[in-house]
């Protein structure tokens, strides 16, 4: 099997696509059951080309992959699993693609829970895959956490990340608006759908991720205002939260923030961009 050939054409088509080349290598080594590094390591390399019985079997998958994602299906849902922070997440059609700029904002929120005498209670609001939920859980042995999430689809993903790292997660299916009704906590962090139903989305977004997690309607900002009032019932007084939102949103979101929180900041992501806001509950 020519592989650097192989991978060359994949390269070329996926290219002219519109979308990385780098696809190309992480859809072969998927193939082989390898890291994309693995995948540059002449010795891992060998080990994995040793154990394929079926040289054209692979070709025959490679070649549909590439044709695929040139078709704009994302190339976390054609390898099944999406990386991050520590993670390494189940996902595919029904729940979000995991971004790394979320990253920043789960950080921040360790620092923050960090700081606090444990147990910490912790909501994640909208958990789709769980990256926030485990990661937090994962990360920070004193918290206790609690995944909520509506949609059906969304669950079934959720679910297999939450029962492969931490089982002591307990997931919620209901609606922001009313769930959880008398519970309070010391720490939310939300990722609401906050794209405006108008704006128009790549491909690879807006033909496969579920427009549930997406759109937030005509502004954008009708349903981070549900999951801002959701907050605000779920903390207790001086509890944060942590909420992503477009980079053109911040203004909007403080000002809703304004009547239930106070030392509301605005956060940039690892691209320097202004993508999530946190804020502390108010005493009142």
């Amino acid at each position: 099997m020519q592989v650097k050939a192989l991978i060359s054409e994949g390269k070329a088509q996926i290219e002219a696509a519109g979308y990385s080349s780098v696809d190309a290598e992480i859809l072969f080594a998927h193939l082989l059951g390898l890291t994309r590094m693995e995948l540059h390591n002449p010795i891992a390399l060998e080990r994995a080309l040793a154990e394929v019985s079926d040289e054209s079997a692979i070709v025959e998958s490679y070649t549909e992959l590439i044709k695929r994602r040139c078709n704009h299906e994302p190339v976390q849902y054609l390898t099944g699993t999406a990386g991050f922070r520590n993670l390494n997440l189940v996902v595919g059609p029904g729940v979000l693609v995991p971004r790394p700029e979320t990253e920043g904002l789960v950080e921040e929120v360790l620092r923050h829970i960090a700081n606090l005498p444990g147990p910490v209670s912790v909501i994640d609001l909208g958990a789709g895959s769980g990256a926030m939920a485990i990661s937090i859980a994962t990360e920070a042995p004193n918290t206790h956490v609690i995944a909520v999430e509506k949609s059906l689809a969304a669950i079934e993903w959720l679910k297999q990340n939450v029962a492969f790292y931490d089982e002591s997660i307990r997931i919620v299916e209901g609606d922001v608006a009313d769930v959880l009704a008398g519970v309070k906590c010391d720490v939310v962090v939300a990722n609401p759908p906050y794209v405006p139903d108008s704006q128009p989305l790549p491909k690879d977004v807006a033909n496969f991720e579920p427009a549930i997690a997406l759109f937030g309607g005509s502004d954008g900002l009708e349903l981070p205002k549900r999951f801002i009032d959701a907050a605000a019932r779920l903390l207790k007084a001086g509890g944060l939260l942590a909420i992503e939102h477009t980079e053109l949103q911040g203004e909007a979101i403080a000002k809703l923030l304004s009547s239930d929180f106070v030392q509301i900041a605005l956060h940039q992501d690892l691209t320097g961009r202004p993508r999530w806001t946190s804020a502390i509950r108010s005493n009142s």
